[in-house]
């Protein structure tokens, strides 16, 4: 009887098993890299980057497994979610995902990479399209605006990043191009949500910390493109830096809060800064930068011990798939 009852409760666990578990395998994906890109360009030890290429991997099959067996069994919650103002944005984590497995496999399995990339592409542009339609065909709710409205229309800019040498410039400029545009429309509706109306939920307020991703990724993306930096690269690059000192500066906003699946919202963001700040030593050689890369590599290590456990402890006290 205690194990049927056991079964039960896993099954509606499953039910409620949400697609923003996917911002895992992003936060995941961003270490990874951060660790790869540190090793190539500060000296650390590669082995961490391997190692972390494989967690990341075994999670994304992992949550894509688990929400596959989601949709056969709970077909009706998974299309509610596909309609859904707010986490309809959070499919586009599952494409996200895959574009930052080819980055992360690039330089040592090329043809993983290629298959990752070629899959993530197609799907992004598909919800990508469908988002918009979405939003052009239903009237939006201002309260329902947030930071996750970046990931699936600013997540295009990731694309070159790890695009080059699989597509010509042509079509990787044409998704850097729709990512950088909706960067700034989409900036001015949710900041001015967010001066003007309601402020955040408590569990969308970790979703701030996506307001680094566009410049950081668009920097990044931009020295991929054309091999050098440029005016618009550092406007990109202090953009992305100021993000990241404002949410520093409001640290007391999510010290205190309880915590959610959207923490995992804090680590990629913050990934990608560091990135960037290691591409942009790399040009310059600069001091300051050198120690700003080892501060954010070091936050970026520090946030996803801190998440992790939480998700970990979440999960055990079955705090995580339920039903809001």
């Amino acid at each position: 009887m205690k194990e049927n009852i056991e079964l039960r409760e896993d099954y509606s666990r499953l039910q409620y098993f949400p697609i923003m578990m996917y911002a895992i395998v992003m936060g995941l994906g961003g270490l990874t890299i951060t660790y790869q890109k540190a090793h190539l360009w500060l000296g650390f030890p590669s082995i961490l980057g391997q190692v972390l290429m494989g967690i990341t991997t075994i999670a994304f099959f992992l949550i894509s497994v688990l929400y596959m067996m989601k949709y056969f069994k709970y077909k009706h919650e998974v299309i509610a979610e596909f309609n859904h103002p707010i986490r309809i944005n959070f499919f586009a984590a599952i494409s996200i995902s895959m574009l930052m497995l080819a980055i992360i496999f690039k330089e040592e399995f090329v043809a993983i990479s290629a298959l990752f990339w070629y899959i993530g592409v197609l799907l992004h542009f598909a919800l990508t399209m469908y988002t918009i339609a979405f939003w052009i065909n239903k009237n939006q709710v201002l309260d329902h605006s947030n930071p996750a409205w970046f990931i699936p229309i600013v997540g295009n800019v990731l694309v070159p990043v790890g695009g080059v040498g699989f597509a010509n410039a042509g079509v990787l400029n044409y998704f850097f191009s729709v990512g950088m545009f909706f960067w700034i429309v989409l900036f001015a509706l949710i900041l001015n949500r967010i001066i003007f109306h309601h402020q955040l939920a408590t569990k969308f307020m970790p979703t701030l910390f996506i307001l680094i991703a566009p410049p950081a990724v668009g920097f990044i993306a931009y020295v991929k493109l054309y091999g050098h930096i440029d005016t618009f690269a550092l406007m990109l690059f202090n953009m992305g830096l100021f993000f990241t000192f404002l949410v520093a500066f409001m640290y007391k906003n999510f010290i205190k809060i309880k915590f959610f699946i959207s923490w995992w919202a804090f680590v990629f963001p913050v990934a990608a800064m560091a990135i960037s700040s290691m591409l942009m030593f790399h040009h310059t050689k600069d001091i300051g930068l050198y120690i700003l890369s080892y501060v954010l590599v070091s936050a970026v290590t520090l946030i996803v011990f801190i998440v992790a456990y939480n998700t970990i402890l979440n999960i055990n006290e079955k705090e995580i798939c339920i039903k809001e």
